[in-house]
């Protein structure tokens, strides 16, 4: 967004905790805006630590908030992709206000384990992996650390990589400035390249096939019929998407505050799915008149609501037609009329229990009415209050506590009208059907960070030493409860009405559960740092961490993780005196971190609450008849020598700025190697259990960056420039204790992470319609082994190459920037081709209009298996639908216009700016389905990243 224009004011007024206070301020305020060519940019590293460009030695890239305004994204995590080399971003659903984001900085350092960056919010560790009640209007810059120079001062949490965010604050000696932002526009649904048959098409499959309801139909009746449904119409919609903001901001000579409060709501392109979203942020910082003593207090609330589809949560229903439009729009029987039954009784009478003959697309209707219903609901208050006393000159103490408090509620029922509830009341024998589940969880927080710093400046030399104690704790509880038997007459859902009672008489129905769980954990580490710099030329920094983590006993309860890093400022030696680089700075830096969070969390939730018995031997209950506990088995053999992951990393890099500041850039190489893999051990199933934890293996990333922008017009009425970075990353196993010798995916000593083991398909045998495949010797057959004729084919579903590029252009008061992000060398099982390539399904699913080109005796020509091939049973082993999920996307494209200020001469607006933007408005890709972004191996028709087109303002008074 531009800067924004300043309104003096006579008054300014600040509200925090309830506490009015009033500055006033009568002289005129003058901005003092120091030249381009002197402005250095600014980095921001770990525990509040800022750096000029040239004097940092770590790989880090800090991106302005302005990159991340006014995008129709619930997280500013969705807008970063593309932004920096080595973050590989991924939206795994496109459901409003979905957890479901994947963020990888330098590959994936974990099998099991882990692989989320680390989240810091003003300078307090967040325990979250998403942050839907985050307003992204409120983000000042963001910064990502990769090597381990920048995140092994965040010793076991910052294994992954990190991602800095600190929101606005008002400025000292700042005009009172109040702005309004609102965007409006409309979400699409991404289209598919299936090539689904018709009526006509898919009944003379049928009747080729001999199944279905065009078996029996001569080609002139099939040339008559007269239903063709499109079910992605019956389905969808186009989704409204808004958001406002205002802002405001103001300081006065030691005192600055910036409040905000924000409103978002967006429609899914599914009827069932919305999200809404309120927000209320005020940062307050002050000081002593003699700056010695500083303080700030930040406090940002949150309260969501929103809908979504239950695949988003279960993926044993993601291949359901069911309750899943997404597949149902594709595979749903375009010779079925839509809206046949009103209501879920209707539906029942019709069909009864068969799902047969494509019925169960009825039935996804009967849902997309609302019969299921849902709301999730998340209350969240992050707050910090830091101070810090310089107790002289260059030794200062400072703390910083904060609070990260969440409520979440999920209520969903399966109301009592619904064809779902019904049918299964009618096969139970029961008068009501219908459950409502009810589940709430509260996750408090602390987080306190005490330092003593040492800064002295002597001649050239500059010294800072720091001392660190960094405290976490963790109380989280849940309740969860379940109602089985709902009375439709005075069943409303979330209120608790129409419960059937349960009767002990009859202790299988109507029988209602509910569970309680309690953690406790935490985290504690002291750490100490050191910087030096020799005349802005030379610069070499350290960190040495001692972690402690409760997952772990004895000597593996804590470990040490430490780096070093050094710089050589090449423009500051006389022999560049003169030349026309602006600057031109070698790094290089070695550390390790460790892992503590070896057994990854769902997305959303907090890591630090799983794993928390890997130790322990813990023993499991089940229920059995009459749902009385009658089964006692083993859940976990306990293994003490459990530890840390550990991550060591060595990086070198090249920062560069040439030709009076138009071209600059960086080059970085980077070796990751994983020790100590958190990795099952096989043991004797005489145990009960055919392994136990444990760690084993070495897993090496390595890779390089590059990061260029050059400027090609830069002048008072004209400014152009073009950027890209992209990056290589590649993972190799160095050592297990055990290859894998089964399944599709495999890990194996010298190959990488997760890589598809495949026996190749090379097409049609014309002699009898038969699929043909490769043996292991290279002989063609028809019969693989699909163990040992599977083999590596040097492909995973993580990208080797991530990146984007754009072009940022301005004139006069227009402005146009457009970013593309890219990802190239990711391959995923396309299943959904497979499912609409399966001819023995043809009966009650759609399948490609490619069919119509099956082998024949008549047509032995083709790429297309006989409509009767007999094996068709190895192609989920063959690499036939293994798919190259790489693309381009115009990520995002925005053109505005910044009004004159005359036209609102006395108006009280200072300044508009209206624009109108487009988000994933175009893909280039080979992969067929509704999105090539989801990190999955496979992809059922996963909620996509939606198309938005949008308009909106800047209003500044």
């Amino acid at each position: 967004m531009n800067g924004k224009l300043k309104v003096l004011s006579a008054g300014v007024l600040f509200f925090i905790g309830g506490q009015l206070t009033m500055a006033q301020s009568t002289k005129k305020v003058t901005d003092t805006v120091p030249k381009t060519s002197d402005i250095e940019e600014v980095v921001v590293l770990g525990y509040s630590k800022t750096q000029t460009k040239p004097l940092n030695s770590t790989a880090t890239v800090t991106i302005s908030g302005e990159r991340l305004e006014n995008r129709p994204n619930v997280s500013f995590l969705q807008s970063m992709q593309g932004e920096v080399a080595g973050l590989s971003v991924s939206s795994t659903s496109g459901s409003p206000g979905s957890a479901k984001m994947d963020l990888i900085i330098r590959g994936v350092s974990s099998i099991t384990s882990q692989s989320d960056p680390l989240y810091v919010i003003d300078g307090m560790i967040s325990n979250a992996t998403q942050f839907r009640n985050l307003n992204p209007n409120d983000i000042e810059s963001s910064s990502v650390l990769k090597d381990a120079a920048a995140t092994s001062i965040y010793g076991n949490r910052g294994a992954n990589g990190v991602v800095i965010i600190n929101t606005k604050r008002g400025r000292y000696g700042s005009r009172f400035d109040i702005s309004y932002n609102t965007t409006i526009g409309t979400s699409f649904l991404p289209q598919t390249k299936y090539d689904m048959a018709s009526s006509q098409e898919l009944l003379t499959i049928q009747n080729r096939a001999g199944i279905g309801m065009g078996a029996g139909m001569t080609p002139q009746e099939i040339a008559n019929y007269g239903v063709n449904t499109n079910w992605r119409k019956q389905f969808f919609r186009t989704g409204i998407t808004q958001s406002h903001d205002v802002q405001i901001s103001a300081g006065g000579q030691n005192l600055s505050n910036y409040t905000s409060v924000g409103y978002m709501q967006q429609d899914g392109i599914v009827p069932t799915t919305d999200f809404q979203r309120f927000t209320l942020r005020n940062n307050l910082m002050g000081k002593s008149k003699d700056n010695r003593f500083n303080y700030s207090v930040n406090i940002g609330l949150g309260y969501s609501r929103r809908h979504q589809l239950e695949e988003e949560t279960r993926t044993d229903i993601v291949s359901n037609v069911i309750q899943n439009p997404l597949l149902g729009s594709i595979v749903g029987l375009p010779t079925l009329a839509p809206g046949l039954y009103a209501n879920g009784q209707e539906l029942l009478n019709g069909i009864g229990s068969d799902f047969s003959n494509g019925n169960n697309v009825y039935v996804l209707q009967d849902i997309l009415k609302g019969t299921l219903p849902n709301k999730l609901t998340e209350t969240s208050i992050i707050t910090n209050a830091s101070v810090s006393y310089k107790l002289t000159d260059d030794l200062t103490v400072s703390n910083r506590t904060g609070v990260d408090y969440k409520y979440n509620q999920r209520i969903f029922a399966r109301a009592p009208w619904s064809y779902l509830a019904l049918v299964v009341a009618n096969s139970n024998g029961t008068e009501f059907g219908g459950v409502e589940d009810n589940i709430k969880s509260t996750d408090f927080t602390i987080s306190s960070i005490t330092n003593l710093n040492y800064k002295k400046a002597f001649g050239d030399h500059t010294i800072e030493v720091g001392a660190y104690l960094d405290y976490m704790k963790v109380h989280y509880e849940a309740t969860s409860l379940r109602q089985n038997g709902l009375n439709p007459l005075n069943w409303s859902f979330g209120a608790g009405t129409g419960w059937v009672a349960f009767n002990p008489a009859t202790p299988n129905i109507y029988n209602p559960s509910n569970s309680a769980s309690k953690i406790t954990a935490g985290a504690l580490a002291y750490f100490g740092t050191f910087d030096y710099d020799y005349a802005s030329k030379y610069g070499v920094s350290g960190t040495v961490r001692r972690d402690g983590s409760y997952r772990f006993v004895g000597d593996n309860k804590w470990a040490t993780f430490w780096s070093v890093a050094g710089r050589w400022n090449i423009d500051k030696e006389n022999f560049m005196q003169g030349s026309n680089i602006d600057m031109l700075k070698l790094r290089a830096s070695y550390g390790t971190n460790g892992n503590a969070n070896v057994i990854a969390a769902t997305y959303g939730s907090n890591p630090l609450l799983v794993g928390t018995n890997l130790v322990r031997d813990t023993n499991t209950i089940g229920l059995g008849y009459n749902n009385v506990n009658a089964v006692y088995y083993t859940g976990t053999i306990a293994n003490p020598d459990i530890q840390w992951e550990e991550i060591s990393q060595f990086n070198v890099g090249l920062d560069y700025m040439f030709l009076n500041r138009r071209l600059e850039g960086s080059v970085d190489y980077y070796k990751k190697m994983t020790d100590k893999l958190f990795n099952p051990i096989n043991i004797s199933a005489i145990t009960s259990l055919y392994s136990i934890n444990g760690n084993n293996g070495k897993l090496q990333n390595e890779g390089v960056e590059f990061s260029v922008k050059y400027h090609l017009l830069r002048n008072s009425d004209f400014k152009l420039s073009v950027y890209a970075n992209t990056a290589y990353n590649k993972s190799k196993f160095t050592d297990l204790l055990k290859d894998d010798t089964t399944g599709t995916i495999r890990n194996v000593v010298g190959g990488q992470l997760s890589e598809w083991y495949m026996v190749p398909y090379v097409g049609v045998n014309q002699s009898n319609g038969n699929l043909l495949f490769l043996d292991i010797n290279g002989n063609v057959t028809e019969t693989p082994d699909i163990n040992r004729d599977a083999r590596a084919t040097g492909k995973n579903y993580l990208p080797k190459w991530i990146g984007g590029f754009g072009v940022n252009s301005s004139y006069k008061g227009f402005t146009l920037d457009v970013h593309f992000s890219y990802q190239q060398g990711a391959y995923k099982y396309d299943n959904q081709l497979d499912y609409v390539y399966d001819a023995t399904t043809v009966d009650g699913y759609n399948v490609s209009r490619d069919l119509l080109n099956a082998w024949t005796a008549t047509n032995t020509n083709t790429n297309v298996p006989s409509l009767f091939a007999t094996n068709f049973a190895y192609n989920g082993n063959s690499d036939r639908f293994l798919k190259d999920a790489s693309f381009v996307r115009l990520k995002n494209v925005v053109l505005g216009y910044k009004v004159p200020s005359e036209m609102f001469t006395n108006s009280g607006i200072r300044g508009v700016r209206v624009f109108l933007q487009a988000e994933n408005l175009l893909t280039l890709t080979k992969w067929k389905g509704f999105d090539p972004e989801p990190t999955f191996a496979t992809s059922t028709s996963v909620y996509p990243n939606m198309k938005t087109v949008s308009l909106g303002a800047n209003i500044d008074f």
